[in-house]
């Protein structure tokens, strides 16, 4: 047993706890084991039922507000587990402080961080907040919705409609980010060569509406992935990574990320994959898990996300992952998905078809490349299997038809067909 991000050990009972109380409180809720040393080997307490005491009096006099929580005894009366739970009315502060979790460690938030929890414990989205603008209009909403929806009249009441606008706070961080005009950041676009160190176009998207960001990103993205290809009398669009993919990448990059800081969404195209980088975690009351099988769905920006969702851009709410999934059900190479707290990337490979490659063989094919021949010295520190094993498979791949080998002897590369 190990401490953990929501797990923690304490050997005695001092005030250094409550800095834990509060961070659990203030995030995802947790557990101190006290009678436990940092190693997890259970210690116990002389008296469980006056520590039960001054555990309870500590926290109800030092945490605001108070907290949920409770106590049991456990282990023969030897250690006491303290669960706390996500709190309602953030933030819940020591010593007029909040706290979080950074891994295993108990740290104070903070500034921009505490503005968050205050807003989320008055039940208040960033995007409902008004709009430091309020000049602003909105010609690329409104012919999106006359395009998309029909929609013929276009005026304050439309704008209300939308939760974008009220007679008593103006416009808000919503309508803003909708507007043709605007101070937030947008989307970094940058064309990769062979590596990072080659930089063949870099463009950047800010300063104005969303849905124009998420036209322009489209429409870069299929200058580098699609092409054309003359069959007889027909033309036939081949796209290399799947529009519809990187489409619910980018859209569920502006839905989701954290607009109240000055930081870009991250293209990053290579000739083998994109990545798309999206500045902020997980919301509050989605897990890793429930956010990549697509079994929760928690909306950082929902009257955003509601334009995107009235207007076409996405379908379901809370499906663009599993959606990603399934236009790669078939793929030889399947997408991969990292979260962490402050940053969401997702990574769409180039499509290729599943030529019945098997489990093994597959995580040597993700090291290869369509457009650079690699040496077995280059494949095998990235692998586990030995080099007698990697050469197996990777001569397996060549019958198949999925690679190609050059070169005999130390001189043998390999690349994707």
């Amino acid at each position: 047993m190990r401490e953990t991000r929501i797990l923690e050990f304490k050997e005695t009972i001092t005030n250094t706890f409550l800095k834990t109380v509060s961070a659990f409180s203030n995030y995802d809720g947790g557990e101190i084991l006290f009678g436990v040393d940092d190693d997890g080997n259970i210690k116990g307490l002389s008296d469980v039922k006056q520590a039960c005491l001054d555990i309870e009096n500590k926290i109800n006099d030092s945490i605001s507000p108070q907290p949920n929580y409770t106590l049991e005894i456990q282990n023969n009366e030897q250690t006491i587990k303290l669960s706390v739970k996500s709190g309602l009315q953030k933030p819940y502060l020591y010593k007029s402080k909040a706290y979080k979790r950074n891994d295993t460690a108990t740290i104070e938030v903070d500034t921009l961080e505490f503005s968050r929890l205050v807003l989320e414990g008055k039940n208040i989205r960033f995007e409902e907040l008004p709009c430091k603008d309020q000049e602003l209009s909105f010609e690329i909403l409104q012919s999106n919705l006359k395009e998309k929806i029909q929609i013929e009249t276009f005026n304050k009441d439309t704008l209300k409609t939308l939760n974008l606008y009220d007679d008593a706070n103006g416009f808000n961080n919503a309508a803003g980010l909708l507007a043709d005009k605007n101070h937030f950041p947008g989307i970094d676009i940058v064309k990769f060569g062979e590596n990072i160190s080659i930089i063949q176009k870099r463009i950047t998207f800010e300063n104005t509406s969303v849905l124009g960001i998420y036209e322009k990103a489209l429409s870069v993205f299929r200058d580098y992935y699609q092409y054309e290809v003359i069959q007889g009398a027909d033309r036939k669009m081949v796209e290399k990574i799947p529009e519809a993919a990187f489409r619910e990448a980018i859209a569920n990059a502006l839905i989701h990320r954290v607009w109240d800081v000055d930081s870009q969404i991250r293209v990053s195209m290579f000739d083998d994959r994109t990545e798309v980088v999206s500045p902020g975690g997980l919301p509050s009351g989605i897990t890793e898990d429930e956010y990549l099988s697509g079994k929760l769905s928690v909306l950082r920006n929902r009257n955003l996300a509601n334009v995107f969702y009235r207007l076409g851009f996405v379908e379901i709410f809370g499906t663009g992952i599993t959606r990603i999934k399934q236009i790669y059900s078939e793929a030889s190479v399947k997408p991969s998905f990292e979260v962490s707290e402050n940053a969401i990337q997702i990574v769409l490979p180039i499509y290729e078809e599943n030529a019945n490659l098997t489990e093994d063989e597959k995580v040597v094919y993700k090291l290869l490349s369509k457009n650079m021949l690699k040496s077995m010295s280059e494949i095998a520190p990235y692998i586990s299997f030995g080099k007698s094993k990697t050469t197996k498979l990777l001569k397996d791949m060549e019958q198949k038809g999925v690679i190609t080998i050059e070169g005999k002897g130390k001189g043998t590369k390999y690349r994707i067909k």
